[in-house]
C-alpha cells in the first residue's frame, strides 16, 4: 500500500513540476532561458512525468496566452464562470487545445511568440500508441502491487487520475484559482489566490497574483504566501542550469 501511495505522489508532483516550471513559466511566459541540452532534458522529463496525459508545449503555451488575453470572458478557454460545471470546462479546454494543436488559430498564433521546443518528441508523445503504452504501464504497476503487495482493490480507482494527470492539474488550477480564495489585486477578472502555502499545486493557485504580474517568476507576493517552485528556480539559476530574465525577478 505504501508503494502505491509513493508512486502516486511521485507521479503527481513530477507531472505538476513539469507543467508549472517547464510548460508554464518557461514555454508560455519565457521567464528564464536554458541551453538546448537542458531544454531537451526538461522536455524528456515532461514526457515521462505527464506520460499518457502529455501536453504539447506549443499548444499549452498558446492555450495559456489565450487564457491571459481573455481571462474570465466567453473567449477564455477555461473559465469556471462560462461553464456549467468542471467537466464542461475541461471539455471546452480540450476542444480548443486540439484546435491549437492542429493550427486552427493561425491568426491568434501570429500575435504571440510561443517557443517550439522539440517537435519530434511532441509528435511522438501525442500519438495514441504512446498514450496507451503509458496507461498500460500504470495498470501493470497496480496489478503487480495487488498481486504481490496485498494492495486493496480500491487503489485501482486512482488509475483515471494517472491517465489524465496533466488535464486534472489544469482543471484544479483554473476552476479553484478563478472561483475560491482571496484577491490581492483588482485584475478586472475573477482570479483568486486559493492557498497561502500552495503545496498542493506548487504555486499555481496564486492565480490573482499571476494575472497581475504574469512575467514574475515568484507567484507569491505577500510575506505569508509561499510558492514552492520559486526557491527551486533560484537554485537552478544559481548553478546556471537556467538564466532568469531581469524582468521576471
Amino acid at each position: 500500500m505504501i508503494a502505491v501511495i509513493i508512486f502516486f505522489l511521485i507521479h503527481w508532483y513530477i507531472s505538476l513540476f513539469c507543467q508549472s516550471f517547464f510548460l508554464h513559466r518557461y514555454v508560455a511566459h519565457g521567464m528564464f532561458t536554458m541551453n538546448k541540452f537542458w531544454e531537451k532534458y526538461f522536455s524528456i522529463l515532461t514526457y515521462i512525468g505527464q506520460g499518457s496525459s502529455y501536453l504539447s508545449p506549443r499548444a499549452y503555451g498558446m492555450l495559456h496566452k489565450m487564457h491571459h488575453a481573455f481571462s474570465d470572458t466567453e473567449k477564455d478557454p477555461h473559465s469556471p464562470h462560462h461553464a456549467s460545471n468542471l467537466f464542461t470546462m475541461m471539455y471546452k479546454t480540450k476542444k480548443i487545445y486540439d484546435d491549437l494543436l492542429h493550427n486552427k488559430f493561425a491568426d491568434f498564433e501570429a500575435r504571440f511568440d510561443v517557443r517550439q521546443v522539440w517537435r519530434r518528441l511532441e509528435n511522438w508523445a501525442e500519438t495514441w500508441f504512446s498514450r496507451i503504452a503509458w496507461g498500460a504501464l500504470y495498470v501493470a504497476f497496480y496489478v503487480l502491487c495487488y498481486i504481490y503487495l496485498d494492495m486493496h482493490w480500491a487503489f485501482f480507482l486512482l488509475l483515471p487520475v494517472h491517465f489524465l494527470m496533466g488535464p486534472i492539474h489544469g482543471a484544479i488550477v483554473n476552476w479553484a484559482g478563478h472561483k475560491y480564495g482571496y484577491s490581492n489585486f483588482d485584475n478586472n477578472d475573477e482570479s483568486k489566490n486559493s492557498l497561502n502555502f500552495d503545496f498542493l499545486m506548487m504555486g499555481e493557485l496564486f492565480q490573482n497574483n499571476h494575472h497581475k504580474l504574469p512575467n514574475r517568476v515568484n507567484f507569491a507576493v505577500k510575506w505569508y504566501e509561499i510558492d514552492p517552485i520559486y526557491p527551486i528556480i533560484r537554485v537552478l539559476d544559481w548553478v546556471k542550469i537556467i538564466r532568469l530574465k531581469p524582468k521576471s525577478i
